[in-house]
């Protein structure tokens, strides 16, 4: 049983975190047993584990809770014959290996280029900015900062520029790594006593790129480190890119000093997708699909139904349309519309019920004629806290986000924040009239 339970987890955590997260701290995780109340898993070292139960471990106990196991505690125990390894031993799950200061950067994925990034309204001046920054010459703005949700573009953006800067100018130094997997390299020198390798190999690059950077968030130590590196390479006028799931000013627990620096650059913002940009992205996947399954037609009309069902992400969108290729393959039929609701049938359905946190907050924020970074930010003035409540209360009542989870949405607050906010807006709905037509309206709007 408890296989099945941790499979059904493992793609609820999926869907709410970066791919990078993912591979390195949750995919190593193999649980062992669940009694009295405690899961415990095996991991590969120590520091896996603390790490988890320290960034992951709220979300953990949530699913696994949802999922009909009662977990209040979360355990995790190295196997014998692997803790009394070396460090550097190859025990070390493979999406974190590269903790070696001496070693290369992430490696930068094929598919990723401009030539296949569809570009929108929603995506078009960071398309723009990307691009630009990718024809190498003087810096003309440092850093360049990409934010938005999951599944808009900005990994693809990043890889992109990587490839566009090795193509142009092979000489170059070009380090593209997540915001864990510099942490993981920090504290790794640390241990070893390796930290001149680590400064050395930092400070030598031409292209510093750095997805995720919102891990950075309240690990003191590595943004030190980090603050120091950013200062070197702009003071050499070598390039930086960073982008994060929110603004630079939106990222609580980051020091002032980072914030600051990541602003002085370009900020730009990868909006949700709209359905020109679906329906595009979605027409560049057919091509590709059908040079794999030339035989394979395609009804008029399925594009624009999957544009106007699957509005989460992109990912998402083109996961389906692979799906449903292979499906048609696989039964040697036509994509018919009827094929694709059979096939797709719980995509669908997830659509149809999946609000996200980021959805509602622009939903009241727009209802309420406030800007989004308001109702986030730590103003305390009436006319940005309740707004603020109501999405507290939303995001509780349409979506599986665990309380902690949604705080961290909110400008990084405490559950308790949250546990107050929508008490508050329970009590008012029974007295305030307006306040409970407001709440039905954003909720259709929601749901429509």
């Amino acid at each position: 049983m408890t296989t099945q339970v941790w499979a059904d987890v493992l793609r609820a955590l999926k869907s709410g975190m970066s791919a990078n997260s993912f591979s390195s701290w949750i995919e190593p995780l193999q649980l062992k047993q669940l009694q009295d109340r405690v899961a415990t898993f095996e991991v590969p070292t120590g520091f896996i584990g603390n790490y988890v139960d320290q960034n992951f471990g709220d979300q953990i106990i949530y699913q696994l809770n949802r999922h009909s196991q009662d977990v209040q505690r979360l355990r995790f125990d190295v196997p014998a014959n692997q803790s009394a390894r070396p460090a550097n031993s190859s025990t070390k799950p493979k999406s974190v290996q590269a903790a070696d200061p001496n070693s290369a950067g992430a490696p930068i994925d094929p598919r990723f280029t401009f030539d296949t990034f569809v570009v929108g309204k929603p995506n078009e001046l960071a398309n723009a900015a990307a691009r630009r920054v990718a024809e190498g010459g003087p810096v003309t703005f440092n850093p360049l900062f990409l934010y938005g949700g999951v599944g808009l573009g900005k990994t693809h953006l990043m890889h992109a520029i990587a490839h566009e800067l090795q193509e142009r100018s092979p000489e170059l130094n070009v380090l593209y790594l997540s915001a864990e997997q510099f942490m993981y390299r920090f504290i790794t020198a640390l241990r070893e006593r390796k930290m001149m390798d680590f400064k050395s190999l930092f400070r030598s690059v031409d292209v510093l790129m750095v997805d995720d950077v919102q891990f950075l968030a309240g690990k003191d130590s590595t943004q030190e480190e980090f603050f120091h590196t950013f200062n070197a390479l702009v003071d050499a006028r070598k390039q930086i890119i960073i982008s994060a799931d929110r603004a630079p000013g939106e990222i609580k627990e980051l020091e002032d000093r980072i914030r600051s620096r990541l602003q002085c650059g370009l900020v730009v913002d990868l909006h949700p997708t709209d359905y020109e940009l679906r329906l595009g992205v979605l027409q560049a996947k057919v091509q590709m699909q059908q040079a794999q399954y030339p035989s394979l037609e395609i009804a008029s009309g399925v594009l624009e139904f999957l544009a106007h069902r699957i509005t989460s992400n992109v990912r998402i969108l083109e996961g389906a349309l692979t799906r449903l290729f292979a499906f048609a393959s696989l039964v040697g039929r036509e994509i018919t519309l009827e094929l694709t609701q059979d096939c797709l049938s719980d995509v669908l359905k997830a659509s149809d019920r999946k609000v996200t946190v980021e959805e509602i907050q622009r939903k009241v924020s727009e209802h309420y004629n406030i800007r989004l970074s308001d109702m986030i930010g730590p103003k305390r003035v009436r006319s940005y806290a309740r707004p603020r409540q109501i999405a507290m209360y939303l995001a509780k009542q349409m979506t599986s986000r665990s309380l902690p989870e949604i705080g961290r949405r909110f400008g990084g607050r405490d559950h308790t924040t949250v546990m107050h906010g929508v008490k508050r807006v329970e009590e008012l709905m029974v007295i305030d009239s307006q306040i409970a037509d407001d709440i039905e309206l954003l909720r259709r709007a929601l749901e429509a």
